[in-house]
């Protein structure tokens, strides 16, 4: 499993800077890309925040005005003809989802008339950009190299227990012929294992869909000072004589998303993955977690150039 080479700066700088994967930067007829915090307009999370999700505690118009600047850094830009010979630059449009932790996904070609429900789509029509909107769970981006079609997803722990990206390859097959071994995937920006405590009853879930989802968690066992100094203190009449101390468990949700991507038939090569943990790095991401739900949202997006 390859990771993404890419280096944020550090968020005093106020830089708009966009992660990419280093192996899809090769296709040039693709746009794509990972957000990060700074470089926007947006200062209800903070001063300069590029925050792309319309939340609501910042303006609407802040919003608009942060995600035409990502999309020019991007450069989901097309000139386009404005009466006589003049031509002005216009930004791609954003299909974007309300997303609901599931596993529906949508094939699109063209902007949809009512906003989508679900959490995955596709398309193999220039000119649109596919959009997923984040703040802890994982953006996922797929790419048929062959047969230029793509697919965004967004994959939280409940979606990723549903194999929403899993789902998605077997859904750009039927849409578009796509095989699994001409299939790159990029995993961005999310909570990392170091970081993603979860409860008893999300491993439970886990266990009863996936043979090895004991690979996916680590317990660590909570310390306490005092009991350590002064174990006397918490004698009980259990064997061996002790309460146990509770433990605390933590999901990797990365590798449990590489895992679905591998068992679809994607290669290991051809998977890359950010490094970056939203709960830890607040002070270049966005982490819904961190931020106990004040926070604005990162943007997973790809596009196909026309």
């Amino acid at each position: 499993m390859e990771t993404m080479r890419t280096r944020v700066p550090p968020k005093t700088t106020n830089q708009l800077n966009i992660l990419r994967a280093s192996h899809l930067r090769t296709l040039p007829w693709l746009v794509h890309g990972f957000s990060t915090r700074g470089g926007g307009f947006s200062r209800a999370y903070g001063k300069g925040d590029l925050n792309l999700g319309f939340t609501k505690d910042d303006a609407r118009a802040t919003v608009e005005r942060n995600r035409a600047t990502f999309l020019r850094e991007l450069g989901a830009i097309q000139r386009r003809r404005a009466g006589g010979r003049s031509m002005y630059p216009s930004p791609w449009p954003i299909v974007t989802l309300r997303q609901v932790h599931s596993d529906i996904i949508h094939c699109v070609d063209l902007i949809p008339k009512q906003p989508l429900t679900g959490d995955g789509l596709l398309t193999a029509t220039p000119g649109l950009l596919l959009a997923i909107q984040t703040a802890d769970c994982l953006p996922v981006i797929l790419v048929d190299a062959k047969r230029h079609a793509i697919g965004v997803f967004h994959a939280g722990w409940r979606g990723t227990v549903k194999r929403i990206v899993e789902k998605g390859v077997g859904e750009m097959f039927r849409c578009f012929g796509s095989r699994p071994g001409d299939i790159k995937a990029a995993i961005g920006p999310g909570i990392q294992g170091c970081c993603y405590e979860v409860g008893e009853e999300v491993r439970a879930k886990f266990e009863s869909q996936f043979g090895y989802a004991d690979t996916l968690f680590r317990e660590v066992k909570e310390s306490d000072p005092v009991r350590e100094k002064y174990p006397l203190l918490f004698l009980t009449a259990r064997a061996p004589g002790h309460s146990d101390l509770p433990k605390k468990i933590f999901l990797d949700l990365v590798e449990a998303n590489r895992r679905q991507l591998r068992a679809a038939g994607v290669m290991a090569k051809n998977i890359e993955s950010s490094l970056l943990c939203t709960n830890f790095h607040t002070d270049h991401l966005f982490s819904y977690r961190a931020e106990k739900g004040k926070t604005g949202r990162l943007m997973g997006v790809a596009g196909i150039r026309e």
